[in-house]
C-alpha cells in the first residue's frame, strides 16, 4: 500500500506542485526568516494572498508551500521542511509522530464540509424529503436519506421533477475527491461511516465490515476521482460536472466574500458532517511560531476569514463576515451535528475498501 502511495505523490509532484512563494515587499516589513511547508491544496490561495504576504513579512517571515493533497503527505520527506499543513488531524498526528515535531500540533483555523447543489438538484432532493430549503441558496440535507438512496442505486430519473435538460440524469451520487490522497474525500468517508454505523464511530473490524458496501458504493459510482477539492469545486462553478459536489465551506465563503457570483448554487449542509480542522504540524521552531502567528495574529485571523476559513475559538470574525452572505451560509452551522472522526489508521482501511485498492476487496 505504501508504494502505491509513493506513486501516488510522485504523479502529484510531476503534475506540478504549486507552489506559494511569500516575500516581503517595498511598502511593508522585509522577510528576515524563511519558512517552508507542505500545505493542503485548499490553503495555496490563503498563503498567495497579497495581503497575507505583507502581514507575514512585517511579522519577520517569507513563507514558501508546496501543495500536496493530505493523505499523500505520508510519503513526504519533511527533510527541509519547517511545517506542514494538512487538513485534518488525522494526517497531522501521523506526521507529528514522524517529524519528531518541537511543539503540539496547532489548529488555526477549520471549515465544515458542505455539498454544493445545482437549484434543480435542490429542489429536486427537497422534493424528496432529502433536503430541506431554509434560504434562496442554502439548506441541511439529509444525511441518512442521501446515503440510503445511493446505497440502493437510486438514478436521478427515479426522483420526481428531474429532468434531464436540467443535468439530472443518470446515477444519483455526490461527486468527492481521491479518498487515499484528498483531505474531504477521507471526512466525506468519515462522515458516512459514522451515520451507516448508526451514529457510533467506527472502531474495529466488525465496523469496518458493516459500512464497506456503502463506502463502495458511495465512491465507485463516480469512476475516477480528483486527487483534491480544487478541481471539482472548480469545475462546478463553472458550470460543467455533476450536479451534487462535495466541498469545503471555505471554498464558496471566499467567492461569497470576494463578492464574486457563485451562480445557481445551493449550499446544503449535511446534518451529521465532519469538519476539516486545518492542522499545522511544526518541524521547526520556526514553522512553531508561524502556527502561533496564524492561530493568534488578529490580522491573520481577519484574512484567513477572507479566505472563508472559520477561525478557531471565538467565531465572531467569521460570523460578522458571513452575515452578508446569509442566503448561502449557514454561519452557526444550526441543525449540523459535528461526528467525530475514526483514527486515521481505520479512516484509511475505510479508504481503501472504498476504492477497492486493498487486497480482498
Amino acid at each position: 500500500m505504501r508504494r502505491i502511495w509513493g506513486i501516488v505523490l510522485a504523479a502529484l509532484l510531476l503534475g506540478g506542485v504549486g507552489v506559494a512563494l511569500v516575500q516581503g515587499r517595498d511598502d511593508g516589513g522585509t522577510a528576515t526568516t524563511t519558512v517552508r511547508g507542505v500545505i493542503g491544496s485548499e490553503k495555496a490561495e490563503f498563503f498567495a494572498d497579497p495581503e497575507v504576504i505583507d502581514v507575514l513579512a512585517e511579522r519577520g517571515y517569507e513563507v514558501e508551500t508546496d501543495s500536496v493533497g493530505s493523505w499523500a503527505m505520508d510519503d513526504v520527506d519533511l527533510e527541509g521542511y519547517d511545517f506542514a499543513f494538512p487538513s485534518s488531524q488525522g494526517p497531522a498526528q501521523e506526521l507529528a509522530a514522524r517529524a519528531g515535531s518541537p511543539g503540539a500540533p496547532l489548529r488555526p483555523f477549520y471549515s465544515p464540509l458542505v455539498v454544493l447543489a445545482r437549484g434543480a438538484a435542490a429542489e429536486v432532493l427537497a422534493a424528496e424529503g432529502l433536503a430541506t430549503l431554509e434560504d434562496e441558496h442554502r439548506g441541511l440535507l439529509s444525511m441518512s436519506g442521501l446515503l440510503e438512496a445511493i446505497g440502493n442505486g437510486l438514478a436521478w430519473g427515479d426522483l420526481p421533477g428531474a429532468e434531464p435538460a436540467a443535468g439530472l440524469a443518470g446515477a444519483l451520487y455526490v461527486s468527492s475527491t481521491d479518498p487515499l490522497t484528498s483531505n474531504s474525500g477521507a471526512l466525506y468517508l468519515a462522515a458516512a461511516s459514522y451515520v451507516a454505523n448508526d451514529g457510533t464511530v467506527v472502531a474495529d473490524p466488525e465496523g469496518v465490515e458493516r459500512v464497506t458496501p456503502l463506502l463502495r458504493a458511495l465512491v465507485q459510482v463516480q469512476g475516477t476521482q480528483q486527487p483534491s477539492s480544487d478541481g471539482p469545486f472548480r469545475d462546478f462553478v463553472s458550470g460543467i460536472g455533476n450536479p451534487l459536489v462535495l466541498a469545503y465551506e471555505s471554498q464558496i465563503a471566499s467567492l461569497l466574500l470576494a463578492d464574486q457570483d457563485p451562480g445557481d448554487v445551493v449550499v446544503l449542509y449535511p446534518d451529521t458532517t465532519v469538519s476539516s480542522d486545518h492542522t499545522l504540524v511544526p518541524v521547526t521552531d520556526a514553522g512553531r511560531e508561524l502556527g502561533r502567528l496564524l492561530t493568534e495574529d488578529p490580522e491573520l485571523r481577519r484574512l484567513a476569514v477572507r479566505h472563508g476559513f472559520r477561525p478557531q475559538g471565538a467565531t465572531a470574525e467569521f460570523t460578522e463576515a458571513a452575515g452578508a452572505h446569509a442566503a448561502h451560509l449557514n454561519a452557526g452551522l444550526a441543525g449540523v451535528r459535528q461526528a467525530p472522526p475514526p483514527t486515521s489508521d481505520v479512516l484509511r482501511e475505510l479508504a481503501e475498501r472504498a476504492t477497492g485498492r486493498t487486497e480482498g476487496s
